[in-house]
């Protein structure tokens, strides 16, 4: 098993469940949003960036294949994490837009399935 292949296992299913439990609670983020959520978003990309950070110096692989997708995560989350931190209202605002809430839930969810394939399937060959 492959590095790609073990982190492709962890972060895959981890997408999968956020999206899906973000997705199922959305009523609750949007009763929380306000000045007193800040720190929460604050919070939230500092874990974020932590994250993005262990996955960037494990797997940093640039390459035209599936495993690309792990390093793109990684960086993303390196910088959506530092957004978060620096201008936690902002981000606040960004996440309060229905269109950009659903196509970022879309598509972690799309990557988490392509990552959770890519995890758990063997291909014989």
């Amino acid at each position: 098993m492959t590095n790609s292949t073990r982190i492709a296992g962890l972060l895959g299913p981890t997408l999968i469940a956020l999206t899906i439990t973000e997705w199922m609670n959305l009523g609750v983020f949007i009763e929380a949003m306000g000045p007193s959520y800040a720190p929460h978003v604050y919070l939230n990309g500092t874990l974020l960036f932590v994250a993005g950070l262990a996955i960037v110096r494990a797997h940093n692989l640039w390459t035209s294949s599936w495993p690309v997708l792990i390093t793109l995560v990684g960086w993303f989350a390196v910088f959506a994490g530092l957004g978060r931190m620096a201008a936690p209202m902002t981000a606040q605002m960004a996440g309060e837009s229905p269109t950009f809430l659903y196509a970022s839930l879309v598509t972690l969810l799309a990557i988490g399935i392509v990552l959770s394939f890519k995890g758990y399937v063997r291909v014989e060959g």
